[in-house]
């Protein structure tokens, strides 16, 4: 059944990315930008590709009211809405795989992006996205790492579909600065502070900012969270407590920490991973080769965020066999 589809996005100050972001999104029967106050040539080469193109400031600047404003734009008869930003690309065909996916049931779809890539090219981190939506009934919620969401109530599993053969690869400009991004995960926080996924993403960005006390002391009121059930989300805290605590010089508490990431998850390889290596820094050979060897069963990457690279990409198969050679010399 032909549906009619619009991808929308909003923009600054990204006209190097405009052509091939516009190539990738053609498929749609309307492409809608809002522009948030781009001095370089963004808007006049969107407009010139043929996407409808709005202008709008948002301040003070949070990402999910610059969202709903640029939802605001898209026709009102669109069946569905894809929502991409302009560093994204989607493989041919998505259209067509998206139309087979979705029925008259359909409220939400998920596909899988593409977050990074390895150095060789391959595929990095790995996730799926559900950043398609029935265009009623919808908006974004949260400042920074937003979310879309339903206006009233909540969707059920009944309403997602999976798309097979839709992939959306993400090609960033890591010289863009990602200093707008603490504070607005600090207001998520104010204004949500019981909510696990705010309180994971401000602990893993402290983590990243080099604040390991601070990103511990985040992470702990994310675990602790009564009736929180994501064991996912949770044991990649208890995993990056654990990185926290080794950059602290505390390796029993690191090892604490990736204990408690494997019993929540037994079954994804990145607490094995992890915590294989640390035993290999310190020189215990025999347990970091069986923790490489417990995270080696495991054959399949699940279809979560939380998944790392280096778990899948050999590095675990070095530590078990460099852990094996060390016990026999």
């Amino acid at each position: 059944m032909k549906r009619k589809i619009a991808v929308y996005a909003i923009s600054k100050n990204e006209e190097a990315f405009a052509n091939r972001w516009f190539s990738s999104m053609r498929e749609a029967d309307e492409i809608v930008v809002l522009d948030t106050g781009s001095s370089d040539g963004t808007v006049n080469t969107l407009k010139k590709l043929g996407a409808k193109v709005f202008e709008q400031k948002i301040a003070p600047w949070r990402f999910d009211e610059a969202r709903n404003a640029a939802l605001s734009f898209v026709s009102e008869d669109a069946d569905i809405c894809v929502a991409t930003d302009l560093d994204e690309v989607f493989s041919p065909g998505w259209r067509d795989a998206l139309e087979k996916a979705w029925t008259d049931q359909t409220k939400r779809a998920r596909f899988k992006y593409v977050w990074s890539f390895l150095e060789d090219g391959s595929e990095g981190t790995v996730l799926w996205l559900d950043k398609i939506h029935a265009r009623h009934g919808y908006k974004w919620f949260y400042p920074v790492h937003e979310a879309i969401v339903r206006k009233d109530g909540f969707d059920t599993e009944k309403d997602y579909v999976a798309v097979s053969g839709m992939t959306l690869f993400h090609y960033p400009d890591n010289a863009k600065s990602r200093a707008q991004y603490l504070p607005l995960l600090e207001l998520s926080v104010r204004e949500n502070p019981e909510d696990a996924r705010c309180l994971h993403y401000l602990g893993r960005e402290y983590m990243y900012l080099s604040r390991w006390q601070d990103a511990i002391d985040v992470m702990k009121k994310h675990v602790a969270l009564p009736g929180y059930v994501w064991k996912e989300e949770k044991s990649a805290s208890f995993r990056y407590m654990a990185r926290c605590y080794c950059r602290l010089d505390r390796p029993d508490r690191a090892e604490e920490m990736y204990l408690n990431a494997i019993s929540l998850c037994p079954h994804l390889r990145e607490g094995y991973c992890e915590l294989a290596n640390l035993y290999y820094s310190m020189k215990n050979y025999a347990l970091a080769a069986y923790f490489a060897q417990c995270g080696l069963k495991i054959k399949t990457r699940p279809d979560v965020y939380m998944t790392e690279p280096e778990a899948w990409n050999g590095s675990l198969e070095h530590i078990f066999e460099a852990s094996r050679r060390a016990l026999l010399h």
